[in-house]
C-alpha cells in the first residue's frame, strides 16, 4: 500500500504553531461569574423543632391526601410535558457536546466512459473526508456548558412544578372537606331555621305574633337554603379540579373525603435564609439561568478571535475495482479564519450577552428576596389566623349564649322577635366563619410548606452535578 501525503512538513510546522498558541493563549478567553447574595443576618422570625419530610404532604397524616397526591404527580399532564421539556433540554446539551469530536464522512462512487471509438474508461472511487474546528479559546466549551446549565435549570423548573402541583392538590382537597363540613352545617341550620318557621306559624294562626315575624322567618329559611345550593356548586366544582389536576376527565368523578379538616401539624423548622437559598427549586433554577448566560457570554467573547478549522481527505481511485483498497491518497489542511470586518455584529452580541447575564442576576436576586417573603409571610399569616380562630370561638360562644337565652325569653313574649332573629343570624354566621377561618389556617400552612420545600423528583430524577447557588461558577 503506498500513502501519498501532500505538503506534509508545513502542514506539521502550522499545527505545532496553533496548538503552542492554544496552550499560551487560551486560558486568557476564560472568565467567570461569581454570584453572590447576602442573605439576611438573622433567622425567620419564627420556627419549630420539627424537621419535616420532603413528601410535605404526609405531614398531615391523611392516607386520602397521600393517595391523591401520588395520583396526581403520576398522571398530571402539564408535569408530563415539563420532564419532557427537561429530557429536551439535556439531548440539546448532548448534541452541542458533539462539537468536540470531529465529523468524518464517507463517501463512494462510480464514474464510466463509453466511447464509440475505443475501449471503455471506468474510475472507481472510495474515500473519506474529516472535518473539524480546533477549540483553541474555549467557544465550544462554553456554548456546552450554557446549555448544561440550562438543562439543570430545566430540571429545577420541573421540581418546581410538582411541588406547585401538590400544594395544588392538596389546597383543592382541604377546601373540598371545608366543602362538604360547610355543607352539612348548612343543612343543620336549614332544619333548626325550618322548625323555627313552623313554630311562627303556628304562633301567627292563633294571633300571638305579626305576619312579618313569619316574612322574616321565611326569608331566613330561603337564605340557608340558598347557601347550600352555593356550596354544593363549590364541591362539585372542586372535583372537577381535583380530577383534572390527576390528568381525568371531570364529567364523572366523585371523591369521598369526609368533612373533618385535620388538625393543624406541628411548626416545621424553618432554618436560615441561607439554607432555603440551597434548597428551593426556583431559586436553584434561578441561579442556573445566571450560569447559563455567563457562559453564553464566554462564548460571545472568544468569537470574536481566529479559529482552526482542520480537514483530511483519504482517497482511493483506481480504474481497476481489483486496485480500489491498494493505494490511497492522504489529503490533510488547515485554515485559520479570523474576523476581519462585520460592522460591528460580534461586538455587539458579546454586549448583549453582557446584558443579559445583568439581567438573569437581577432576576436571581429577586426570586431570593421573594423566598424570604413567602416564608415570612406564611409564618405572620399562621400567628394572626390562630389568634383569629381564638376570637371567633369567644365569639360563637356568646352568639350561642345569647341565642339560647334569647329563644326563651321570647318564649314568655319577654323580648321581641328581632332581637331573637339577629342573634340567630349572628350565630349562623359565626359558625361558617370559624370554619373558613380553619381552612385558610390549613392552606396557609400548606403555603408554608411549599416556600421551605425542596426537590421531590416525582421520576426519580438524578440530580444535577453543580455548584450550590451560593457558591462560585466557572468554567
Amino acid at each position: 500500500m503506498h500513502l501519498q501525503i501532500r505538503n506534509s512538513n508545513r502542514f506539521q510546522r502550522l499545527i505545532s504553531l496553533l496548538l503552542l498558541l492554544q496552550i499560551v493563549a487560551g486560558g486568557c478567553a476564560r472568565r467567570e461569574v461569581v454570584v453572590k447574595f447576602k442573605t439576611p443576618p438573622h433567622s425567620f422570625s419564627e420556627g419549630g423543632e420539627v424537621i419535616p419530610s420532603n413528601l410535605w404532604w404526609t405531614e398531615f397524616d391523611d392516607e386520602k391526601l397521600n393517595h391523591q397526591v401520588q395520583a396526581s404527580l403520576g398522571g398530571n399532564f402539564t408535569l408530563d410535558a415539563a420532564l419532557h421539556r427537561f429530557q429536551a433540554a439535556r439531548f440539546v446539551a448532548r448534541r452541542e457536546a458533539s462539537d468536540f469530536f470531529p465529523d468524518v464522512n464517507y463517501f463512494t462512487g462510480f464514474d464510466g466512459l463509453i466511447q464509440t471509438d475505443g475501449p471503455d474508461t471506468a474510475e472507481f472511487i472510495f474515500g473519506t473526508d474529516m472535518s473539524y474546528q480546533v477549540d483553541l479559546w474555549g467557544e465550544i466549551e462554553s456554548r456546552v456548558q450554557a446549555q448544561q446549565f440550562r438543562a439543570d435549570a430545566t430540571q429545577e423548573d420541573y421540581d418546581a412544578i410538582a411541588l406547585a402541583l401538590s400544594a395544588d392538590v392538596a389546597a383543592t382537597y382541604f377546601s373540598l372537606i371545608q366543602a362538604h363540613a360547610e355543607f352539612a352545617l348548612l343543612q343543620k341550620q336549614t332544619l333548626a331555621n325550618s322548625l323555627a318557621l313552623q313554630n311562627q306559624e303556628y304562633r301567627f294562626s292563633v294571633g300571638l305574633i305579626r305576619s312579618p315575624d313569619v316574612l322574616r322567618q321565611r326569608q331566613l329559611v330561603d337564605s340557608t337554603r340558598e347557601q347550600e345550593v352555593v356550596a354544593l356548586s363549590r364541591i362539585e366544582v372542586l372535583e372537577h379540579r381535583l380530577a383534572v389536576l390527576q390528568g381525568l376527565p371531570a364529567q364523572k368523578v366523585s371523591y369521598s373525603v369526609g368533612e373533618s379538616l385535620p388538625e393543624l401539624p406541628p411548626l416545621p423548622v424553618t432554618g436560615l435564609p441561607a439554607e432555603l437559598v440551597k434548597r428551593r427549586p426556583d431559586v436553584r433554577s434561578a441561579f442556573f439561568a445566571v450560569q447559563a448566560a455567563d457562559r453564553d457570554l464566554a462564548s460571545a467573547i472568544t468569537r470574536q478571535y481566529p479559529r482552526l478549522n482542520l480537514t483530511a481527505t483519504v482517497l482511493s481511485s483506481t480504474e481497476s475495482a481489483e486496485f480500489l483498497f491498494k493505494e490511497w491518497i492522504v489529503s490533510l489542511s488547515a485554515q485559520l479564519i479570523g474576523p476581519l470586518i462585520d460592522g460591528g455584529e460580534r461586538r455587539a452580541e458579546v454586549q448583549r450577552n453582557n446584558s443579559v447575564v445583568r439581567q438573569r442576576l437581577d432576576e436571581y436576586e429577586q426570586t431570593v428576596v421573594n423566598a424570604f417573603r413567602e416564608v415570612e409571610d406564611a409564618l405572620v399569616q399562621e400567628r394572626f389566623l390562630l389568634q383569629r380562630i381564638e376570637l371567633l370561638e369567644s365569639q360563637l360562644e356568646s352568639a350561642r349564649t345569647a341565642s339560647e337565652q334569647l329563644s326563651k325569653q321570647y318564649s314568655v313574649f319577654d323580648v321581641d322577635y328581632l332581637d331573637l332573629l339577629s342573634a340567630t343570624q349572628t350565630e349562623q354566621r359565626l359558625q361558617r366563619e370559624n370554619l373558613a377561618a380553619r381552612l385558610a389556617l390549613i392552606l396557609n400552612r400548606v403555603q408554608l410548606y411549599l416556600a421551605l420545600a425542596g426537590r421531590i423528583s416525582p421520576h426519580h430524577l438524578q440530580p444535577p452535578e453543580a455548584c450550590p447557588p451560593e457558591s462560585t461558577g466557572n468554567g
